[in-house]
This record gives C-alpha cells, sequence and structure tokens, in this order.
C-alpha cells in the first residue's frame, strides 16, 4: 500500500511518516511538505511539494498512493481566517483530489471536542468548530474514512495504554503524538475502522487492547 500523508512536517504528521517508512511496516510512503527543506525524512520516502490550499499541486501529489493520512492543522497565528481555510477548505480540497484519484481510504487526524461549540480553543477562530464541518464534509463524501480525534496532545509516551471511544464521547484527557500515528496507520488496515469517527486518549488504567478490538468496540 502507498501512502500520501499530508502536513507530514507537522509534529503528528511527522510521527506517522516515520512510523509508515519505518523498517519493516510494509509501506511505501508520499510525504506531501510546503517547503521541502523541512523534510528530513529517511531515503524510502517520497517527498512531493503540495499545499492543501492550491488544489492544482493535489494531484500530481497524490497520484498513484492507495490511502491518504491528512495531519494537517492550522497554526497559531492572527490571521482570523487561518482554521476555516486550513482545517476546512484545505480538507474539502483534499477530499475531492482523493475521491477524483479514485482513492477510496482516507484517515485524517481532527481533535477532541469538536462538537463543543462553547469550548476555549474556539477562541483560536473556531478551530475546532470549523474541524467539525471538514469532519461533516468527510461524512457525505463518499470516501472509506476514519476520522481520530485525540485528546490534548504530548512529545513523550509515558507508555500508558490507549482508550478508545465513540463520537463525543470523551472529554477530557491526553495521549502522545507517536500513539495518535499508530491509530492512523493501523486504520488503514482494520476492517473495522471504516466509516468511523474514534476518540482517543490513554489511561494508566486502561488494559492493553490490540488495535482490531479497539476498532471493533465502537460502533
Amino acid at each position: 500500500m502507498k501512502v500520501l500523508v499530508v502536513g507530514a512536517t507537522g509534529q503528528t504528521g511527522r510521527w506517522i511518516t516515520n512510523q509508515l517508512s519505518s523498517e519493516g511496516a510494509g509501506f511505501d510512503v508520499k510525504a506531501m511538505v510546503r517547503d521541502r527543506s523541512k523534510a528530513d525524512f529517511s531515503e524510502v520516502v517520497e517527498v512531493v511539494v503540495g499545499d492543501v490550499l492550491k488544489p492544482e499541486t493535489l494531484k500530481s501529489a497524490i497520484a498513484d498512493c492507495d490511502a491518504v493520512i491528512c495531519a494537517t492543522g492550522a497554526a497559531p497565528s492572527f490571521d482570523i481566517t487561518g482554521p476555516y481555510q486550513v482545517d476546512f477548505v484545505g480538507t474539502k480540497n483534499l477530499v475531492e483530489a482523493t475521491r477524483a484519484a479514485g482513492i477510496k481510504r482516507f484517515v485524517i487526524v481532527s481533535s477532541l471536542c469538536v462538537s463543543k461549540f462553547f469550548h476555549p480553543l474556539n477562541l483560536f477562530w473556531l478551530v475546532l468548530y470549523w474541524k467539525k464541518q471538514a469532519e461533516k464534509y468527510i461524512v457525505k463524501s463518499g470516501l472509506t474514512y476514519t476520522i481520530v480525534r485525540p485528546g490534548g496532545l504530548r512529545s513523550e509516551d509515558s507508555g500508558e495504554a490507549i482508550v478508545m471511544a465513540g463520537a463525543d464521547t470523551l472529554f477530557d484527557g491526553g495521549i502522545a503524538r507517536a500513539k495518535v500515528a499508530q491509530v492512523c496507520i493501523a486504520a488503514l488496515g482494520e476492517p473495522a475502522a471504516e466509516n468511523k469517527i474514534v476518540e482517543v486518549v490513554t489511561s494508566s488504567d486502561a488494559v492493553e487492547q490490540g488495535f482490531s478490538e479497539l476498532f471493533a468496540g465502537i460502533k
């Protein structure tokens, strides 16, 4: 399977790209980046320059891929249109490019609490609201999707087990970016992950489960 990682040089996208391209993972990996100078991946990763806000760049980037993992997200800034442009319009552009290429499998990193309009994160130019609108667009797109909503993202992996729940079930907690990457990659090969929204955090009280079991537990 050849996988395009969009937002590959972001903090979570980099974890996804490196795990996909690790020895023995069994994937061919294409990393789409806006700035090639930041793409310091292993030599087995094919790097392509593209921008979700420039639809004309997506056709060649997505060509010959079997699946897409989207890990884009608006960076904090004074641009009030940032989340609308990146998290909503950019995702719509990517979905349409994926459909046009005949690719069915689409995985995206969203966020916990996107359904809570009165959430502090929406003070950042309605970022959760626009992620939610992107999710709605994906669900109606006809693509085979998995929407991954992680809790607060951490750089370090504490080794805690993953807790996975259905949409609008978890409202706090955190998770290491490395584990979010694992969830996204596992979703590509798990039939039980298809057409589901999953919320993920980790907990010291959780019992370690395999991904087949975790995804199967979400109805």
